[in-house]
């Protein structure tokens, strides 16, 4: 099945040459200048993964990042030319996947968008400690790796499509504490750099949401200078 991307970003130029080489790889291609008429769009169409710039006109990409979470799980790139982390971690916070600096070489732009397809649709048949089960239960919070679905109590939790992997990676192997540098080479499946706030970033949004879900119970542990984990409770 064809994959439907839209591309959201001002600068009509790099909208049109990240449209020639994502036609080239088959995808289906969505435009938008604004974040008003992205919204519309994603409103309308079944949208399978959206590239945002953050600085746009009318509504800027963070707020559209955050009113697409409200309702979808769809998978979201976010451009920007700004080159602090504060940028880049406000929006991986609001839902992003993943984050690009510009200028950025296209190709690296279509290896990251197969890379997030993959995750969502293969099983990596290699990897087998995350794949030994679809369902894994935590305590109250049961986890579907071929539906990526959470509950807890028998309520949806909604992850982005990241967060579902950093989860069901900690909760594939309890006890085992993981180092934000091995969640992000398992999960993004590219070599960490230094000073990368990536994973952290998504790990407080992760916990930010099974805290509620769990009426403040903690499921994610941090382990000081190691990493991260989840203890053996009740673990089927």
């Amino acid at each position: 099945m064809q994959k439907s991307i839209l591309i959201v970003d001002d600068d009509k130029e790099i909208v049109n040459l990240i449209e020639i080489y994502l036609i080239n790889e088959g995808y289906k291609i969505y435009k938008s200048f604004n974040g008003e008429d992205a919204l519309k769009i994603i409103s309308s169409i079944d949208i399978n993964l959206i590239i945002l710039d953050i600085m746009m006109p009318k509504v800027d990409g963070i707020e559209v990042c955050k009113k697409v979470r409200e309702k979808l799980n769809v998978p979201i790139i976010m451009l920007s030319a700004k080159n602090q982390d504060i940028d880049k971690i406000n929006g991986l916070l609001y839902g992003a996947d993943d984050y690009m600096i510009k200028p950025f070489n296209p190709l690296e732009l279509v290896v990251r968008i197969k890379t997030i397809f993959r995750r969502i649709y293969e099983f990596d048949k290699n990897d087998k400690d995350i794949i030994d089960k679809d369902t894994l239960v935590v305590g109250p919070v049961k986890i579907i790796k071929s539906t990526h679905k959470v509950t807890a109590y028998n309520k949806v939790i909604n992850l982005t499509s990241t967060e579902f992997e950093i989860l069901y990676l900690l909760a594939s192997n309890p006890e085992r504490v993981f180092s934000a540098e091995e969640i992000f080479e398992r999960v993004w499946k590219q070599k960490y750099y230094q000073s990368n706030n990536t994973v952290m970033a998504h790990i407080s949004k992760l916990r930010d949401k099974l805290d509620n879900a769990l009426d403040g119970e903690k499921l994610i542990h941090t382990v000081w200078g190691v990493g991260y984990k989840i203890e053996d409770k009740n673990y089927l």
